[in-house]
């Protein structure tokens, strides 16, 4: 079994969430301008990932632009991962490979340092990624407890690349903000993931 198998429904019953669906619980954040070099990406990039429609193209030409922004934004203090390994407890079914993973720590070569935000790319419909991305954030959650990092709060996000769902695990209670948040803008939602990533250090 891996992240992709579960469902909301199974992640909450598998591990005894609670489930709170509610407004924003992210405080409001300054807006982030972005460079002209995630400007062009995007101008560039946007067309062709919405034209193709597919995960992939979504991927690499929306998310990965925006999440090496903020990585460059908090002065490479943090690590990205794309497609890495992350099987943290495969008898509980935590296994798998993450879209992308934010890291607190500059090191690249491997994940060491806490896991502080999950990103779960998906085509179009961002409900059926939920429980993808809340199984993901369970593992960072294990992860860090493994490894003695008291960190409180998992960030995570269902994204299509266009629009962006968050999700906050805190010990057992799941909250979920319903309201997605579109690009473009990207200046809101890139004054909210150096937020998250800030928040977890």
């Amino acid at each position: 079994m891996s992240y992709s198998d579960f469902s909301l429904a199974k992640v909450k019953r598998d591990f005894n969430l609670t489930i709170v669906e509610n407004g924003r619980f992210l405080p409001e954040t300054k807006s982030i301008e972005p460079s002209i070099y995630l400007q062009e990406a995007l101008s560039e990039g946007l067309p062709i990932a919405t034209a193709t429609g597919s995960e992939k193209a979504r991927s690499e030409l929306i998310i990965s632009p925006i999440l090496l922004e903020v990585r460059k934004i908090l002065e490479r203090k943090v690590s990205l991962f794309s497609g890495e390994d992350f099987t943290v407890a495969p008898d509980l079914g935590l296994s798998g490979t993450c879209d992308f993973l934010i890291s607190n720590s500059s090191e690249q070569i491997f994940i060491e340092a806490p896991v502080i935000v999950i990103i779960a790319a998906k085509k179009g419909d961002l409900k059926p990624g939920l429980g993808q991305c809340a199984a993901e954030m369970i593992a960072a959650q294990k992860f860090n407890e493994i490894n003695n990092i008291p960190i409180k709060t998992i960030y995570g996000s269902v994204s299509s690349g266009t629009a962006w769902r968050f999700l906050q695990l805190q010990g057992q209670i799941l909250r979920i903000d319903l309201h997605d948040y579109t690009v473009p803008p990207v200046e809101t939602l890139l004054g909210m993931l150096v937020w998250m990533v800030q928040e977890g250090q």
